[in-house]
């Protein structure tokens, strides 16, 4: 699970952040000219970890990794919007907006930011973990995945929460 934080300032246009949207919108191109952009801003990442996400559920593993991207910023930010239905546990004053990343161009640029980190994530773990398709799937459950799984097995990387990896892992469990 990966978040991101940015501080997006007033004249972002002019620095060349032209075509801000939700990242799942944009072009993998588009993406990556955008992210170098970005990241010269003040901005943080947050990540949790498999284990984490097992253990605390999805959710509560987001709001983790929201809670780090905003305290890996160089500063404590005077406010924060979120994308979502519900804020953090934490004292930054904020509020939500759902489908922020694609109504509030910060919350585009986090999105975006959190995105690129997580492709190159599972571009890194394709080469580390050949044969699940992870550099082209990004993680989802594609078909080549599924093929991985099944000749591969389970990797420490999957979350073993996750009903299917569940399901490979305890094939009589109910």
């Amino acid at each position: 699970m990966v978040a991101a934080a940015v501080y997006l300032p007033s004249d972002y246009e002019a620095r060349g952040l032209v075509g801000l949207n939700d990242s799942k919108k944009l072009s993998e191109k588009k993406r990556e000219a955008l992210f170098e952009l970005i990241c010269v801003l003040p901005h943080g990442i947050g990540i949790a970890e498999v284990g984490e996400i097992d253990t605390l559920n999805i959710l509560q593993a987001s709001m983790l990794a929201m809670q780090r991207a905003v305290s890996a910023l160089p500063f404590t930010p005077d406010f924060a919007l979120v994308d979502g239905n519900r804020l953090p546990a934490w004292d930054v004053p904020s509020a939500f907006l759902i489908g922020g990343d694609a109504r509030s161009v910060s919350i585009a640029a986090a999105s975006i930011v959190a995105k690129v980190t997580r492709d190159r994530m599972m571009v890194a773990l394709d080469a580390e973990f050949p044969g699940y398709g992870w550099a082209g799937n990004k993680g989802y459950g594609v078909k080549i995945h599924q093929e991985g799984l099944a000749r591969l097995g389970v990797t420490p990387h999957h979350r073993r929460s996750f009903a299917p990896i569940r399901k490979i892992l305890s094939p009589d469990a109910v």
